[in-house]
């Protein structure tokens, strides 16, 4: 067992401790009187503050994400340190902006998961699927992550985005380094703070962040002069529509929280259902009655968005606890599904569970997920096509997670049919 006084939630050997002893961590700071605060790094060529407050109990996360015009999304939510105006052209997406300019994007963007579009996508969400796991039962026994579970969100938010399927790999190759930026298998650089390093670090997420930009850009031109009726078409032609910054911004959101976070919640999904046969008997013995509450608990347990953060717009008092303007919070999803105050027996994976108030979507109140309902529409369609046409199959090992205090990610897991 980790010390309280030495758990440092910015320090990267933390993130690459066991899943088990980080959780462990997260629940000796929930018993804690108030939120600690943690020094914050200094980023070469990027900056940094004194640090942040670590709100690790639900109560706190779902209040903070209620209360967005005290704990606000600007200057940024995805990163530590404010993100300099060069990076924040490219990843500087609704997630970042708080009403009314969050407001007037999430109602032109939220075009695209309407019912009626959702539903129009089922047909295409089963053909999907069915011909991944056409792939994987030619090819035989893998890598579940690269066979099956990155290849069905990616395609999903393509084909939405009216990407060609040429462009689909190199989507999911530039979407691995932004999301794995510390992680040296998708960089090749070792994960520390020395400015060659960071220079190297930041020289491959800026080319990503601007390929997926120029992808966006070109089909955005195209939409303006020969509409199709796809997504792009959508959000570029109309009263209301995407300048070429906001679809580029938009898109790389997209893809990127649409396809990594999904494809995480499915091969955590198969892990689970390993490790705990009886909730998969469970499930197959109805499945379409069972299949909502179990990707809820998939979720839940898995939180495959680790936190975000929040800024303060002004001072405020909080479940006892005084915050003062421009202080800086990071909601921690992975910690507040995991709360005893909240959740009975919460390390245990229970798909009856109910109710399951989780927060693996983020947050009640302006920011929580736009796509959670396609998400769990893929999840559904690919766990009926794995478990019903494959029903031996299971992970084998452990999976190889991804080095990230931002994403619970799994890079790799092995499986057997």
């Amino acid at each position: 067992m980790t010390a309280t006084s030495d758990i440092d939630l910015s320090q990267i050997p933390f993130w690459a401790l066991p899943q088990a002893e980080r959780m462990d961590a997260f629940r000796q700071l929930r018993g804690l009187e108030r939120p600690v605060f943690v020094r914050e790094n200094h980023v070469p060529f990027i900056g940094g503050g004194p640090g942040y407050y670590a709100l690790v109990r639900h109560a706190d996360v779902t209040e903070a994400s209620r209360n967005a015009a005290a704990f606000s999304s600007e200057p940024c939510a995805n990163s530590i340190p404010d993100m300099p105006r060069w990076l924040a052209v490219y990843f500087g997406s609704m997630i970042n902006m708080d009403d009314p300019k969050h407001a007037r994007l999430r109602r032109v963007v939220s075009r695209a998961f309407t019912p009626r579009i959702l539903s129009k996508m089922e047909e295409d969400l089963a053909r999907a699927a069915a011909e991944i796991v056409d792939d994987a039962i030619a090819q035989g026994p893998g890598d579940f992550v690269e066979q099956i579970a990155a290849r069905l969100p990616v395609r999903v938010i393509c084909d939405m985005m009216g990407v060609p399927a040429k462009f689909h790999d190199m989507v999911l190759r530039r979407t691995n380094i932004i999301l794995g930026n510390t992680d040296a298998e998708y960089t090749g650089i070792e994960p520390d703070f020395k400015r060659v390093n960071v220079a190297r670090g930041l020289g491959k997420l800026l080319h990503a962040g601007y390929s997926l930009n120029r992808l966006a850009a070109r089909l955005g031109d195209q939409r303006r002069k020969h509409p199709t009726g796809d997504l792009v078409s959508l959000l570029v032609n109309g009263e209301e529509r995407l300048t070429s910054q906001e679809l580029g911004s938009f898109f790389i959101l997209l893809v990127v929280a649409g396809s990594e976070t999904t494809r995480n919640a499915i091969a955590y999904g198969l892990k689970l259902f390993t490790d705990h046969p009886g909730q998969r008997e469970h499930l197959m013995a109805d499945f379409d009655g069972r299949i909502a509450k179990a990707c809820d608990e998939i979720v839940r347990y898995s939180t495959p968005v680790i936190q975000f953060r929040r800024t303060l717009t002004r001072d405020i008092e909080m479940n006892g606890m005084r915050y003062n303007q421009g202080d800086k919070v990071l909601l921690f999803y992975n910690s507040a599904n995991r709360d005893e105050a909240v959740f009975t027996d919460p390390d245990t994976f229970d798909i009856t569970r109910d109710p399951n108030p989780h927060v693996g979507f983020g947050g009640p109140g302006p920011h929580y997920c736009l796509g959670a309902h396609l998400a769990k529409r893929e999840m559904t369609v690919m766990f009926r096509e794995l478990l019903t046409r494959l029903p031996a199959i299971k992970s084998q090992g452990e999976p190889d997670f991804l080095l990230s205090n931002f994403i619970n990610g799994i890079k790799h897991l092995n499986y057997t049919t």
